[in-house]
């Protein structure tokens, strides 16, 4: 699959997802600011009818406490006769005519339940009795009376709340176990089932009355209400309920947990597809850096494969048999490419033991490493003299003597030395220096060259394994792309470290720590 086609796919797939998990996002915004809206909408109105019931509270205690007092008043007889209780008012009615008409209400009201209403009318006078018509007359004079006298009663009541019951303080104006009960009642009529706290202020802010468990942080909501409104501004109060943030954040919320796994498997199913995707391009890659690795290697097999083959069927001529001189040169040929072969497939061999062990059988001694370091610099000081360079050797520790597999060791700085000759510049001879040094317990070892240097961008790769700075079928350098995946194996495995630093044009500095002895 091109690398094109892979990323359009990854693009239209990331795209789906993350317009999924906005959508899933937005809905859930939405049902919350709805969820918000209704509960905020529900609370205004159980506050608005809790203030309109204590406004009729008001109304209904001046009501029945004039009543009782007319009942005081007017019944002045009761008795209890067969489970009814009788009560009795009577009004002497005059009819100008020295004639006097006396009126009795009876009510009759069951103990426990019912009540009927009897009027009778008897006539006390020195006339004789009163005919009907003159009854009835006078029946309908003294119920009109009695609708006066009621609506008079009732125009007091009115007057007195206008102009004397918004007088008193509001703590006697309201019954506050009555108001939570109103309040509790009016929000689980609007479906809301929540521990609040409340209190009530006066006009000038004053705190007139809190419930005992009251209690306000900074994050409670906080619902307002005017009690009492239609009284002079000084005379007003004002409700204020408040609900626990965690508690109002619970309800509004629990109408979209089940939203919540859904997201999660849409963000779930989002980074495995980003793995996926990263998986099958750095399979790709991979797949592209061991085609390189296998174009190389038959690049570099190639050349003393032919070598060799050609020196064999030379040895093959009598007349070269009969040439001590040649036969010594073309078996000196088929030596040195043969070792070359051997060389280049113990690296390959090398690197495949660490794939599978993750570490190597290390035949670790101690050891000095200025001496080690001499023998592979008088070995690699031909090669270097050749392209007309030289290599500066600076033994400046103190300290040389560390802990490590000499065989692997110096292959380790053979193939960092053989990597300065490679990467030299054309045109400039090759000037390497070795220099050691103690520091902090340690053993450092640095390689400094002036070749071509390495770009920052590959500097962060030139450890991976099969990797180079040339890639595909560039052969102006040879290689597997081994070398310093090698190196850097090696010197872990020792307990040491290593790192690179280059700049184009001026050269390659490797940097070796390992513990001392």
């Amino acid at each position: 699959m091109k690398k094109n086609i892979i990323w359009l796919v990854g693009i239209i797939m990331g795209a789906c997802c993350l317009g999924l998990i906005y959508m899933q996002v937005s809905y859930i915004e939405a049902m919350v600011r709805m969820r918000k809206q209704h509960f905020e909408e529900g609370v205004k109105r159980s506050l608005y009818q809790a203030a309109y019931d204590l406004e009729l509270d008001e109304t209904r205690s001046y009501l029945i406490n004039d009543i009782k007092k007319d009942v005081r008043r007017d019944f002045h007889r009761s008795q209890i006769k067969d489970g009814f209780l009788m009560l009795e008012h009577k009004y002497m009615v005059s009819s100008g005519e020295n004639n006097n008409l006396m009126v009795e209400t009876r009510t009759r009201v069951k103990t426990d339940a019912g009540a009927a209403l009897m009027p009778k009318f008897k006539h006390q006078g020195n006339s004789g009795n009163l005919s009907v018509q003159e009854q009835q007359r006078l029946m309908i004079e003294v119920l009109s009376k009695r609708y006066q006298y009621q609506r008079a009663m009732l125009d007091e009541v009115v007057y007195t709340m206008i102009y004397k019951a918004s007088e008193k303080p509001l703590a006697q104006r309201i019954n506050f176990r009555r108001l939570d009960q109103n309040i509790k009642s009016e929000l689980a009529n609007n479906g809301i089932a929540l521990s609040y706290h409340f209190r009530v202020l006066g006009a000038d802010g004053k705190e007139v009355y809190k419930c005992s468990d009251y209690h306000r942080t900074s994050d409670d909501n906080v619902y307002k209400e005017l009690i009492f409104k239609n009284d002079p501004p000084t005379r007003m109060g004002v409700l204020e309920i408040n609900f626990p943030a965690d508690i109002l954040n619970n309800y509004i919320y629990s109408s979209v947990k089940f939203m919540i796994p859904s997201i999660l498997f849409t963000i779930v199913l989002l980074v495995t597809f980003v793995f996926t995707l990263y998986m099958i391009v750095r399979q790709k890659k991979l797949t592209e850096i061991k085609n390189d690795f296998i174009n190389n290697m038959t690049h570099e097999f190639k050349t003393p494969i032919s070598t060799i083959s050609l020196a064999a069927q030379m040895l093959q001529d009598q007349s070269v048999a009969k040439s001590p001189a040649m036969f010594g040169r073309l078996s000196g040929v088929i030596s040195s490419e043969t070792k070359r072969l051997r060389f280049q497939v113990d690296k390959v061999l090398q690197m495949s033991m660490f794939e599978d062990r993750k570490t190597a059988s290390l035949k670790m001694k101690e050891l000095d490493a200025h001496d080690l370091l001499k023998g592979v610099i008088n070995t690699f000081t031909v090669k270097v003299e050749q392209s007309g360079g030289h290599i500066e050797w600076e033994p400046t520790a103190e300290d040389p003597y560390v802990y490590v597999d000499e065989m692997h060791f110096t292959n380790v700085i053979f193939n960092l030395m053989d990597n300065s000759l490679k990467y030299k510049k054309r045109d400039e001879p090759l000037n390497l220096t070795l220099r050691t040094w103690n520091a902090n317990g340690h053993f450092m070892l640095s390689l400094h060259d002036n070749g071509i240097g390495i770009r920052k961008e590959d500097l962060k790769k030139i450890f991976d394994k099969f990797y180079r700075v040339q890639t595909g079928n560039v052969h102006d350098v040879k290689g597997f792309g081994l070398g310093l995946a090698y190196v850097k194996q090696i010197i872990q495995a020792h307990g040491g470290t290593i790192r690179a630093e280059s700049e184009i044009g001026i050269g390659t500095t490797f940097v070796i720590v390992l513990p001392l002895k």
